[in-house]
């Protein structure tokens, strides 16, 4: 629980492209926060000006290369009683940013933590990829290692959900064609490249096909891949009679082991106790 007095950390969205994007509170936030810890002080300078507001609180760079470092002083201020906003260079902090490990230590501190929702690249190439989205899982940047990258993918080759990645543009080829090769080079897929920016696109394809794309030019912009999840596989009955017969010999009755079995693999309980005392009959 949050301690009496305590300050407040703010996790702020920002614009993944067009400023225009800006939640409203995001200029109230930042005007009026005793402390802005910005992942690029630049960029914080460059959405203030846009923004029309000036900055009350003082400004302190926190990024992946100093966010262990500064991470107790921000801990300090806000047990102290300031209100810190968190803001990276684009989207939500703490999701493939700085402010995972911030939020964690003000947690253990009892300080509250709040945020401004904002953009989400995550979210946006989700919604314009053409690909199921009820059941998605995010996945970040791969491995930049050959060998842990082609570990990473083919951990989730059979992962039904769809997939959301960030690539740099330089490594999008290779990583597509890894993915095709543990994903198979028909699974559709799709590149969003600059997401709600002035160059915008928006590529959809089997896999194979959007590495002929990629290595056909050189891409730039911040891309974010989506791909689809891999298709149920189709079990049949007669497999799985021998895990029926396993729950029974363990002491389950045959109706209880068929039922556990066929709801648990999709199949009909019916037809799969009909399989096993078709298996138990001589010849």
């Amino acid at each position: 629980m949050s301690t009496a007095g305590s300050g407040l950390l703010v996790l702020a969205g920002t614009p993944i492209g067009d400023v225009a994007d800006a939640p409203p509170r995001l200029a109230a936030a930042l005007a009026g926060a005793d402390l802005v810890a910005a992942e690029d002080t630049r960029r914080l300078s460059r959405l203030v000006g846009a923004l029309g507001i000036t900055l009350a609180g003082r400004v302190l760079s926190y990024h992946e290369h100093n966010e262990s470092k500064r991470t107790p002083e921000l801990v300090e201020a806000l047990v102290g009683g300031a209100t810190v906003v968190v803001v990276t260079d684009a989207g939500m902090p703490s999701v493939s940013d700085p402010g995972y490990r911030l939020v964690a230590a003000a947690v253990a501190a009892g300080v509250r933590v709040s945020a401004v929702p904002g953009p989400s690249a995550v979210l946006t190439a989700l919604a314009v990829s053409g690909l199921p989205v009820d059941r998605f899982c995010f996945e970040g940047f791969l491995p930049r290692k050959a060998g842990e990258r082609s570990r990473a993918l083919a951990a989730l080759a059979d992962e039904p959900r769809t997939m959301v990645f960030f690539e740099a543009p330089h490594r999008l080829a290779v990583s597509l064609a890894a993915m095709a090769a543990a994903f198979g080079p028909q699974r559709p897929a799709a590149v969003c490249r600059e997401l709600t920016k002035t160059y915008e696109e928006v590529l959809r394809g089997g896999l194979a096909e959007l590495v002929d794309w990629a290595q056909s030019g050189e891409v730039r912009g911040e891309i974010t891949v989506v791909v689809a999840g891999a298709a149920p596989s189709e079990v049949s009955v007669e497999s799985l009679v021998p895990r029926v017969q396993q729950l029974v010999d363990s002491g389950a009755r045959l109706k209880e082991a068929a039922g556990e079995v066929a709801a648990a693999s999709g199949v009909s309980k019916r037809e799969l106790y009909d399989a096993v005392l078709a298996a138990r009959r001589p010849g």
